[in-house]
């Protein structure tokens, strides 16, 4: 095959250039010549060009191209590509045609019969191409179908990007703001420090000014008497005697003691000391940047039948036995206790309960879930966070065991902040309006609608026993 393709390139070579012809034109006499090298001999000649074969008379105007010599080339150059991109075997110089399943291998005819391949499983190269094909086409689907995946789970990438960058720079916003309000109140606290000290420094100055003035008095009269007393000394002894009894008067004489020469130095105490500042801020602060408090009611369908609810569900307390109500399917039946009508599954919170000087009582938060028929557990495993007092002076919180805490001034006010995602319950002495003092606080992580819980305790019974109250304002 090789010889052919050489001699069917000698049959279309350029008799000019002595090469595969380009651009093949025909002249009048049948010989074909490359355009460029035809063109060349026209440059050349300037009265008749003559044929290089047959020295024949032609006119090169009238040169169609030779479209047969021109797709000869064409199939020649398929040929030359064909036979550079065959293969054969090493071994035994025959095309390669066949693929040894076993050694994953390109083998020829004999290499399969009497070769080293010739017991393993063979298939011809058209199988295992289509077969190898198809394994491709559907790696493509895979290699798509990931390509899709990566595209999509970046594209979510770059949204989420987008999204935390957005959250980010509204959380930078609050973040201002909030600072920009404390700042507010911290200018407000420096500004009350700053005139409740010099208030304290004039009332001060007020009464040292006072006592300069009074002083200042006393010794223009002492500086006048010692004037006159001056002038008499001076006078001769018949003017000294007759004004001597006018002078030494006793209704010229200072005051007793205008002269006495002690001093009581006043220091200056502003009425704190200089590390009670940042703590009383701090305290003035937390009250300030809690939530606005809660206004709730009673749920009358929870209280126990011995309570009695008044003032629009805002107050309970225990009421006579011969006035107990009936019961109802929400209601507890044996603990004194009643929930608030709002419940709380998110968020910051924060409501107070009015005890006032009653000796025993349990407030907190419940679960909306637990049971109300039977002894209401004080637990938190069972659902429940409280403290409460007893005997009228001990304070306790109800966890496993019990804690008691170390309360010296009874508050008569107790404030109640609940930030449900961080699981924190705190119990603040709220009797003062300007700080909170913590009582206690329970970490956990809650669950479900949480209910604030008011127990009056059974021992608080009698002809006027003492409420606890949820205050309005």
């Amino acid at each position: 095959m090789a010889s052919n393709i050489r001699h069917l390139e000698n049959q279309l070579t350029c008799p000019i250039c002595l090469e595969v012809f380009k651009e093949p034109l025909m002249l009048q006499c049948g010989h074909s010549f490359c355009k460029e090298c035809l063109w060349g001999l026209m440059a050349e000649s300037r009265i008749h060009l003559l044929c290089p074969v047959c020295r024949q008379a032609v006119d090169c105007s009238s040169s169609p191209p030779n479209v047969t010599v021109k797709h000869l080339i064409e199939t020649l150059q398929k040929l030359n590509e064909e036979q550079t991109a065959a293969e054969s075997c090493q071994s035994h110089h025959n095309p390669l045609s066949l693929y040894c399943e076993q050694d994953q291998k390109i083998i020829c005819g004999l290499c399969g019969t009497i070769g080293e391949h010739r017991q393993h499983q063979i298939t011809p190269l058209t199988s295992v191409y289509s077969r190898m094909k198809e394994e491709v086409s559907a790696l493509i689907t895979e290699v798509q179908k990931e390509r899709k995946s990566l595209e999509e789970h970046i594209s979510k990438l770059i949204n989420n990007k987008t999204r935390i960058i957005n959250e980010s720079d509204v959380f930078q916003r609050l973040i201002r703001k909030e600072f920009r309000e404390l700042q507010k109140y911290i200018a407000e606290e420096e500004a009350h420090f700053l005139q409740s000290v010099a208030k304290k420094a004039a009332d001060i100055n007020s009464s040292i000014e006072a006592q300069l003035q009074n002083k200042n008095e006393i010794l223009n009269m002492v500086q006048a008497r010692e004037r006159e007393l001056e002038s008499l000394g001076n006078e001769n002894h018949l003017q000294f005697i007759r004004n001597y009894a006018v002078v030494t008067s006793s209704s010229q004489v200072p005051p007793p003691g205008s002269s006495d020469a002690s001093y009581n130095a006043v220091s200056f105490k502003p009425g704190f000391r200089q590390d009670d500042i940042k703590l009383t801020v701090w305290k003035r602060l937390q009250r300030r940047i809690l939530p606005a408090p809660e206004i709730l009611k009673l749920d009358p369908l929870t209280a126990h039948p011995f309570l009695q609810l008044s003032k629009g569900d805002t107050v309970v307390q225990c009421r006579s036995l011969a006035s107990r109500r009936g019961s109802s399917p929400e209601s507890f039946d044996y603990s004194s206790c009643v929930l608030a009508t709002r419940g709380f599954s998110t968020g910051k919170h924060y409501w107070e309960v009015i005890v006032g000087t009653k000796p025993k009582w349990r407030i907190g938060v419940v679960k909306g879930t637990v049971s109300r028929k039977g002894k209401l557990i004080r637990t938190p495993e069972a659902g429940a966070w409280l403290i409460g007092l007893k005997e009228g002076r001990i304070y306790e919180a109800f966890t496993t065991p019990s804690v008691c805490l170390p309360v010296t001034n009874r508050p008569q006010r107790i404030g109640i902040f609940l930030d449900y995602e961080k699981g924190e319950l705190i119990f603040y002495n709220a009797d003062s309006q300007d700080e909170l003092i913590p009582l206690y606080a329970f970490q956990t992580e809650f669950q479900g609608k949480l209910y604030p819980v008011l127990d009056v305790c059974w021992q608080e019974r009698g002809s006027h026993p003492q409420p606890l109250i949820l205050p309005q304002v």
